[in-house]
């Protein structure tokens, strides 16, 4: 897997683990180091190779102005051994438009292992003047890929390309040989920035099959010749980023591959369906769930003072996410095994899918059957079509017994065979058992269950499991300050995701937590009180009261008032103003929001005008408000409710009027006049 710089542009399915704060950590390590490191490379005119230099003089067509590079070609050369053996030549030539290139592109990361050899590695800088700056592999510097949370036997080495300025043509090659658990692999061509060329060689031995899929762009036939395929395309866009989009990794292009050995035996490293994958899986994982003595004991110790099944599971649950320290240790295999659940217990730490291990063998001891679910994180990335370990996280399908009621359990679903199936997270501290994180709902999941792997789709939970009730009781001045409390009450997504805010900062840091919000509706305030309740009674409502003052809210006009009834919160959107829209717009959850301010008027003023109710309505959401007045008290009531998630390009216009709407009532305001001037 190779890297342009640190910008991860290719991504792995080999590790069942939270990987984003594996890339995230090499990014700043890599950032820091690259800055600091400065090798000399070697000048010499006829250094460069044919390929980079072909590359280099190819006449581009015309880019956007903020395009800060091109890549002018992509190739991979893989080659298929009948031992199983692969080979992998990768190239890349970049041109560097913009100083910020440096950045985003100004040097290659490759991880490797102890399955992933690295045999090669070199690269070349051509600057604008035509002269060749040649580095090596001697001249790389490694690092360990991940934090300190993961402890993994993968490293990266990485070259920064000398004078990597504006006009440069940059390029590297390296060879890595592996010998996979799985025979699959990926083909990305599309990233961030413009592809001019990419092309993907397979060498296949005799006899050797394979199977691939196109995923976000229009099938390609290969060039065939005895059993090497090669596909190549061309002029290939970058994925521009924009505001509430799905992951960039779920809308560019790709080709997956699948190799089928003619060998018998080594057929079970082909997962041919989701099925074969689930039993693989099961084969990796078959004694880890086995409980000991000391599970059986802390179990027991545990749920004895539950009354019943569903409190001993809650119990369980909460022992898991929040006594067992998230820790990973994946060497080889390790990054797809789970440990052994005795070890888990015994050592109080473990990773996703160490945690799900753990909690499904003290499930056992209480009667509870449990499977386990390979998700991604990010929707999108699992393609149905297409079986694949392309999974970056593990949760556990809970199989509910009869005497268990549904109450409160949002996260369930009906199996045809394994009955009522409840989706839980122990990895996640803050997601009650009953609730699932907002990314894995409407998501994919490989349950492995007796018979093989099944994927199911992950429910989208209801807006009404996903609440936020903002009330305030709130004074107005003569001079059109505002004053007064706030109270918050949150459960389901708006709490978690509150919840880890407010749990990741310092007790005297909260506060600033509260400001933050208040600074991005209000203009001039200060923060008076800000109080906690529930913050860490996951399973309970979380309860957040503020109190503020706000000088000038109102907006002096002669002998009138201008005020906003709509405080605080903003749900309208400008995300589809400017040019128009190539990706689809992603919620982050089905919710339901509602908002309730009560403001008492300054004496003497009386209200001349009131904004008009709302009514608002898209395929995807809802949204009413209005306003009343009932002797000095401004009542201002509104109700925003998503009902979807994922909004396709051909619907954009209907959303967009539906949040234009949202944003014009938030701007609306009441006119009060002086009734004595």
């Amino acid at each position: 897997m190779h890297r342009s710089c640190y910008e991860m542009q290719k991504r792995t399915a080999t590790s069942l683990s939270r990987d984003v704060a594996g890339i995230a950590a090499l990014a700043v390590v890599l950032s820091l180091a690259i800055a600091l490191w400065h090798p000399k490379g070697t000048l010499a005119a006829d250094s460069a190779p044919d390929w980079l230099r072909a590359a280099a003089q190819d006449k581009l067509p015309e880019y956007p102005k903020d395009t800060v590079a091109v890549v002018l070609l992509d190739e991979q050369f893989t080659t298929v051994k009948d031992n199983g053996e692969i080979e992998t030549r990768y190239r890349s030539a970049y041109k560097l438009l913009r100083p910020e290139a440096r950045d985003s592109h100004g040097g290659v990361a490759v991880d490797f292992d102890a399955e992933t050899k690295l045999t090669y590695l070199k690269a070349w800088t051509i600057t604008a003047n035509g002269n060749a700056i040649e580095v090596k592999e001697k001249d790389a510097a490694e690092v360990g890929l991940y934090n300190y949370e993961i402890f993994s036997d993968k490293r990266v080495k990485y070259l920064k390309f000398p004078e990597a300025n504006p006009g440069s043509v940059v390029g590297y090659e390296y060879v890595q040989k592996h010998r996979p658990f799985l025979f699959e692999d990926d083909w990305q061509f599309q990233s961030r920035i413009p592809t001019r060329k990419a092309r993907f060689t397979l060498q296949l031995p005799p006899g050797w099959e394979y199977t691939n899929h196109w995923a976000h762009y229009e099938e390609q036939n290969p060039e065939t010749s005895g059993n090497q395929m090669v596909w190549q395309v061309q002029d290939v866009p970058g994925i521009e980023i924009e505001k509430e989009m799905p992951p960039w990794q779920a809308v560019a292009g790709r080709m997956d591959v699948k190799y089928f050995p003619r060998d018998p035996k080594m057929r079970a490293r082909s997962t041919g369906t989701w099925k074969d994958l689930g039993l693989w899986y099961a084969g990796l994982t078959e004694s880890s769930r086995t409980p000991s003595p000391q599970i059986h004991a802390k179990v027991a110790e545990l749920t004895a003072p539950a009354p019943d099944r569903l409190a001993k599971m809650k119990v369980l649950a909460e022992f898991v996410q929040r006594q067992i320290r998230y820790v990973a240790i994946e060497i080889g295999i390790g990054g797809m095994q789970p440990h052994r659940a005795a070890d888990v217990f015994a050592h109080q730490y473990g990773d996703c899918k160490d945690k799900a291990t753990l909690m499904s063998a003290m499930l056992q001891e209480i009667g509870v059957d449990s499977y386990y679910v390979l998700v991604d994180t990010e929707r999108g990335i699992v393609t149905p079509s297409f079986p694949s370990p392309r999974f970056n996280h593990a949760i556990l399908a809970i199989k509910l017994p009869d005497d268990v009621p549904l109450v409160g359990l949002y996260a369930t679903v009906n199996h045809p065979k394994l009955g009522r199936l409840l989706f839980f997270d122990p990895t996640n501290e803050y997601v009650p058992l009953g609730y699932l994180t907002s990314s894995l709902q409407d998501n994919y999941g490989l349950v492995v269950g007796p018979d093989g792997g099944e994927l199911l789709a992950i429910p989208l939970l209801p807006p009404t499991t996903n609440r936020l009730l903002r009330t305030g009781t709130l004074n107005l001045s003569e001079a059109g300050n505002l004053d007064g409390t706030v109270r918050e009450t949150r459960w389901g997504a708006p709490a978690e995701s509150r919840r880890a805010e407010l749990m990741e900062v310092a007790p005297n840091l909260r506060a600033k937590v509260f400001e933050n919000f208040l600074g991005s509706t209000l203009n001039n305030f200060t923060l008076t009180h800000a109080s906690i309740g529930n913050l860490e009674k996951y399973d309970q409502t979380l309860t957040l009261d503020y109190s503020f003052v706000s000088a000038g809210y109102a907006k002096a006009a002669g002998n009138l008032l201008i005020v906003q009834p709509r405080v605080v919160g903003t749900k309208g959107w400008n995300i589809l103003s400017g040019k128009p829209r190539k990706y689809p717009i992603e919620f982050r959850e089905a919710t339901r929001q509602d908002d309730v301010f009560d403001i008492t008027l300054p004496k003497g003023y009386v209200v001349d005008e009131l904004p008009k109710p709302v009514k608002a309505e898209c395929p995807y959401g809802s949204y009413k408000s209005e306003v009343e007045v009932s002797g000095n008290v401004l009542h201002y009531k509104r109700t925003y409710e998503i009902t979807d998630v994922i909004v396709p390009t051909q619907k954009l216009d209907e959303v967009k009027d539906f949040f234009r709407q949202i944003a014009a009532d938030e701007h609306s305001s009441a006119i009060l006049k002086r009734e004595t001037p």
